[in-house]
């Protein structure tokens, strides 16, 4: 059975779990460095990306991830997408593993979340996905083998995949929609 764990520091990780397991996926939460060990995947949730990383770095669970994100899938979302990119324009701890730039916050306060419909390369018209936008980063760039797959109306880019990686500037774990956790349970499987 595909295991996944989902960083439990800080953030919408219960939601993420539900999903997992409603998918029949054996989903654990992650704390300490041991906690990465069987994992075929991580999912970073959304939170406050200062906090996750100051966190990880406390718990001693940066280095770990960095080597676990290394050879396996990992997804973050919204805080877990800033957490994973390389360059945010400010210094706070982060994973640095994705090639993307992100800017904290672009979407405004937490009066501005909003819901909104768009499209995913990859769903094959399927339709179209209700993505959570709470305090979102924006994906201003994507270099290198990063690819962005979504975008909002107006060509914002809002997911990127880059090998492995996911990242996701909204909430999926927030909707009753299941298909980027589909997506990342298949990226695991891949790889497996």
């Amino acid at each position: 059975m595909t295991k996944i764990g989902v960083l439990a520091l800080q953030g919408a990780f219960i939601e993420h779990i539900a999903i997992l397991r409603r998918l029949g996926v054996e989903a654990v939460e992650v704390r300490l460095p041991e906690d990465l060990e069987g994992l075929d995947g991580l999912i970073i949730p959304g939170g406050e990306s200062t906090t996750i990383g100051k966190l990880a770095d406390t718990y001693a669970l940066t280095g770990p991830l960095r080597d676990f994100a290394a050879r396996k899938p990992v997804w973050g979302t919204c805080a877990g997408m800033i957490f994973m990119a390389k360059d945010i324009g400010r210094e706070q701890p982060l994973l640095g593993v994705m090639d993307i730039v992100v800017e904290r916050n672009a979407f405004g306060r937490q009066v501005d979340s909003f819901i909104t419909p768009i499209e995913v390369n990859g769903f094959n018209g399927s339709g179209p996905f209700p993505a959570v936008f709470i305090r979102g980063p924006r994906l201003v760039e994507a270099h290198g083998d990063a690819e962005v797959i979504a975008r909002l109306a107006d060509g914002t880019p809002v997911a990127a995949r880059e090998g492995h990686w996911l990242v996701t500037s909204f909430h999926p774990e927030l909707t009753e929609d299941a298909r980027f956790h589909e997506l990342f349970v298949r990226l695991v499987e891949e790889r497996d």
